[in-house]
């Protein structure tokens, strides 16, 4: 099984780049984020010509999330339980069962500043989302939580630790954050990087950041222990980065035995 994860950047505009992207690299299961439409407006119609079944989550706005699948898509859950709003509930994050896993592809709010009230509703989101994985994790025994987490786990996960001191992503609140999840019988399946040291996963579209490989991993896969045992290989399609319109993010692929 073949399982990835991308935060497109709004879906339309990037069409062409995510089907061909989905013709080449054959994912099984897909999760996207920053789909940037309501979900009657998502392009299923043109996934489905490759096989692919979607299931959606979006009000049109900034946000957004989805699911695509060529191997099932049951039991899907928009939002979950307990989930907090700014003030109401964001499409951030979209569950189904694939084939027996459990997918969910998530969206974590951006946090702007820490003395932001964003910030505040970026850390109740983690722990709203940890304590609605826990019936999840006694459900299945299979689970993988993909997305953009807009987190760096650690420092060796941005460019330059110096460059955000005061700023969001690297705070040790949002890292508690990432580790709570951890807490709960997740692993972070860690993404081979296609060029340098770091598997970064997101790079500014501003000065190019990109070309000099001035990046983040912000974009994560998180299995439970049996599913992380499964993988095969992992790595950053950095190339997906590259040419006309991309997003500034590259996509996750990871390869799971049967």
């Amino acid at each position: 099984m073949r399982l990835a994860t991308w935060n497109v950047n709004s879906v339309k505009p990037r069409l062409p780049r995510l089907l061909a992207w989905l013709a080449e690299t054959a994912p099984d299961v897909v999760c996207l984020q920053e789909t940037k439409c309501a979900a009657d407006a998502f392009p299923a119609a043109a996934v489905a010509e490759l096989g692919y079944a979607t299931a959606a989550h979006g009000d049109g706005r900034w946000n957004g999330v989805a699911v695509l699948s060529r191997i099932g898509l049951d039991d899907v859950a928009r939002g979950f339980a307990g989930e907090p709003g700014f003030p109401d509930a964001e499409a951030r994050a979209i569950g189904a069962t694939c084939d027996g896993i459990r997918v969910w592809s998530i969206y974590a709010p951006n946090g702007r500043t820490p003395d932001s009230p964003h910030y505040a509703y970026k850390l109740s989101w983690f722990t709203a989302l940890a304590a609605a994985l826990g019936p999840e994790l006694a459900a299945a025994a299979d689970l993988a939580v993909c997305g953009d987490f807009n987190v760096a786990p650690t420092d060796a996960d941005v460019w330059d630790p110096a460059a955000f001191v005061g700023a969001t992503h690297v705070t040790p609140a949002e890292r508690e954050a990432l580790s709570g999840l951890r807490d709960t019988g997740l692993h972070d399946v860690v993404p081979t990087p296609m060029k340098g040291p770091h598997p970064f996963t997101y790079w500014d579209y501003r000065a190019g950041m990109f070309h000099q490989n001035m990046g983040m991993r912000i974009d994560l896969v998180y299995a439970t222990e049996g599913l992380a045992k499964r993988v095969q290989s992992a790595y950053v399609d950095r190339e997906t980065r590259k040419g006309k319109l991309p997003s500034d993010h590259a996509p996750i692929v990871v390869d799971l035995e049967s």
